[in-house]
Parts: C-alpha cells; sequence; structure tokens
C-alpha cells in the first residue's frame, strides 16, 4: 500500500510516500466513532526525510496532517557513497532493527517500511532486518531513531593527505651543534 507523489513548495521537491493507512473504530454510546489514521514518510532524495502520523475523520485530511507532520520533523541522513555510513543495531520499544552498508549494485536488502523510509531519504544500498514486532508504525519510528543516530562517515584518506601536505608546508629546521673532544694526556711518572 505505497502510493507516491511529488510536492513541490518553495523550490523543493519533496517525494511523500503513504507507509501505513488504517481504519480505526471506537464504540460510543450512540454507534461507532470512525477515524482514519495515516503514517506518511517525505523525502528530498538527498538525505533529508521525515515521519508524519495523521489522524481525521476521512482520509485525505488524515494524509495531508501526516505529511503536515512529516515535513515539520525532517531530520538530515548522513548517505556515504550512496549507502549508510556505518553499521547500526538499535532496539525501540518492541522492535529490533539492523542496518547495514552494502556495496554499489546491491540495492535496498531491508523489508517493510525500513525500505519505502530509505528509498526516499536517498539511499540505494543497504541490508538490514528488522526482529520482533511488525507493527509498521514502531518500525517506522525505529528507523527513524536509527536514522537520528548515525554519524557521517570521514575517510581515512583525506586525513592522511592533509598530514602529508602539512609536513611538505612546514620546514624542518635542524640545529647542527659541534663538540669539540678534547683528549687528555696523562703523564708517566
Amino acid at each position: 500500500m505505497q502510493t507516491g507523489r511529488q510536492y513541490q513548495q518553495s523550490d523543493k521537491k519533496f517525494n511523500e510516500r503513504i507507509l501505513h493507512l488504517r481504519r480505526v473504530s471506537k464504540k460510543t454510546t450512540g454507534g461507532n466513532y470512525i477515524s482514519f489514521s495515516a503514517l506518511v514518510v517525505v523525502g528530498d532524495g538527498k538525505g533529508k526525510v521525515g515521519l508524519g502520523l495523521g489522524r481525521g475523520l476521512e482520509v485525505p485530511p488524515a494524509i495531508q496532517k501526516g505529511i503536515t507532520q512529516a515535513k515539520k520533523h525532517m531530520i538530515q541522513l548522513p548517505i556515504f557513497n550512496d549507502t549508510l555510513p556505518h553499521q547500526i543495531l538499535l532496539k525501540y520499544k518492541a522492535s529490533r532493527l539492523l542496518l547495514k552498508p552494502a556495496p554499489p549494485g546491491t540495492g535496498l536488502k531491508v523489508g517493510g517500511v525500513v525500505r519505502t523510509i530509505l528509498d526516499v531519504a536517498g539511499v540505494n544500498n543497504a541490508s538490514g532486518k528488522i526482529i520482533g514486532t511488525r507493527n509498521q508504525i514502531t518500525n517506522a519510528y525505529a528507523v527513524m531513531e536509527a536514522i537520528k543516530r548515525m554519524k557521517p562517515r570521514v575517510v581515512a584518506q583525506k586525513k592522511q593527505e592533509k598530514v602529508v601536505e602539512e609536513k611538505k608546508v612546514t620546514p624542518v629546521v635542524e640545529k647542527v651543534v659541534e663538540v669539540k673532544k678534547v683528549k687528555k694526556v696523562a703523564k708517566k711518572s
């Protein structure tokens, strides 16, 4: 149940997808009170992604409320070579989530809502596993928590190049110290 559409506001394009849509019924004295709940993810494909849960008496207002909430709570995902910067294992409520970076050409080998969230965020290669719960709302919030905890990857080659360049730029001045040796001749008596 994934639908996507492009949304443009103030020169920013966001890709919106509905992750989960459900009909909620509550028993009251006069009968049933029916409302709708929509879990929506919004992303720009360059690392920014947001998740929103909207509720309304009809489906379109619920989706619109979810989109609004998702845009207010967008976070930045540090992407490294179209994949995740590092592996992460996270426990969030009842779900346990494992996300790993993957080599180019692998694709998204994750299930459920994780694939949709990473796709909207702009990650093209990743693998992972969801353990513990099948609740899509909990799993979606677990993915967002994992994204918040990810740190950008620093490439070691760049650091080494900078160090080498700094060593070349700063000349080393050596002081030459001359030591005079004095020989003592002992007199024999």
